[in-house]
């Protein structure tokens, strides 16, 4: 028996970010080389924070710090390929936020690869862990999962 997740719907995701793949993204084989793929999930994840008001990337006195992350494959990508990056909060702790990203080829119901990210917020000078904020929460809840 395998534990092996299958891949997911669109159906469960709250947010989408289109991203085209890029020809440097192709490696000798032909396809995304798989360190593109966690450059794609950190797109997501901070463009809707960025878009959402909650965070800058250059005066936020609180940042996120990828603690873990984790990507299954399912099926290769390759340039020309446009990516549509799902995004949904699984998790909402004190100072930590589990992201479940999948990406889909444009207009594909099931994910290409899919994963996560486990963010712990920090303030940004001492890099010691901080409670997120409500405007943060608020943000995250509007892309929270419903299980």
């Amino acid at each position: 028996m395998s534990d092996r997740p299958t891949p997911e719907r669109r159906s469960a995701y709250r947010h989408f970010l289109a991203m085209p793949t890029r020809w440097m993204d192709n490696d000798v084989y032909g396809h995304v080389n798989n360190v593109h793929f966690y450059s794609y999930f950190d797109t997501v994840v901070n463009g809707y924070l960025i878009a959402q008001g909650v965070l800058d990337p250059l005066t936020s006195a609180v940042v996120g710090l990828v603690v873990e992350t984790k990507c299954n494959y399912f099926e290769s990508v390759s340039f020309p390929d446009t990516l549509d990056a799902g995004l949904r909060v699984a998790h909402i702790g004190g100072s930590s936020v589990r992201y479940e990203i999948g990406l889909f080829r444009a207009g594909a119901d099931r994910a290409a690869a899919q994963g996560h990210f486990v963010h712990v917020y920090v303030d940004s000078k001492s890099r010691r862990p901080t409670a997120l904020s409500q405007e943060l929460i608020a943000a995250l809840r509007r892309i929270a999962s419903a299980a």
